[in-house]
C-alpha cells in the first residue's frame, strides 16, 4: 500500500505497463475486458448471494469475507481502467457527465423514493 494519494492516471499506466510486459495487449479487446469485468463483478455479487440486507451491511467485518470484498473490488476496477484505457474513455469525465444527466432526470423532490414510485 502507498502513502501518497491515488492517481488514476498512475494506476491507468500501471495497469498497461503490467500488461506490456506480459504481451497482453491482444487479449485486452474490448470484448474481453468487458467480459472479463462482468465476471469480476459477478465474483462480488457472489459474496453477497445468500446474505440478508443486515449480513450484507455487516460483511466488512469479519477479515477473510472484507479480504475477498476488496480483492474483487480491485478486480473490477482494475478491468474497468483497462477497458477505458483500450477504448480511451475518461472514466471520471463520463461518470461527471452520467451525474449531470441524471441530476436533469431525476430533480431533487420529483424522483421519490421507493414509496413514490409506481
Amino acid at each position: 500500500m502507498t502513502d501518497h494519494p491515488l492517481d488514476l492516471a498512475a494506476l491507468r499506466r500501471r495497469l498497461a505497463e503490467f500488461a506490456a510486459a506480459r504481451d497482453w495487449q491482444p487479449y485486452h479487446t474490448p470484448k474481453n475486458l468487458a467480459a472479463a469485468l462482468s465476471v469480476e463483478a459477478a465474483e462480488l455479487l457472489e459474496i453477497f448471494q445468500w446474505l440478508t440486507p443486515e449480513q450484507s451491511a455487516r460483511v466488512m467485518t469479519d477479515p477473510d469475507t472484507a479480504h475477498r470484498v476488496r480483492d474483487e473490488v480491485a478486480d473490477v476496477l482494475a478491468y474497468l481502467l483497462q477497458f477505458c484505457e483500450v477504448l480511451g474513455v475518461d472514466p471520471l469525465a463520463a461518470l461527471e457527465a452520467k451525474i449531470e444527466r441524471n441530476e436533469s432526470r431525476f430533480p431533487v423532490g420529483e424522483a421519490g423514493g421507493p414509496e413514490g414510485r409506481g
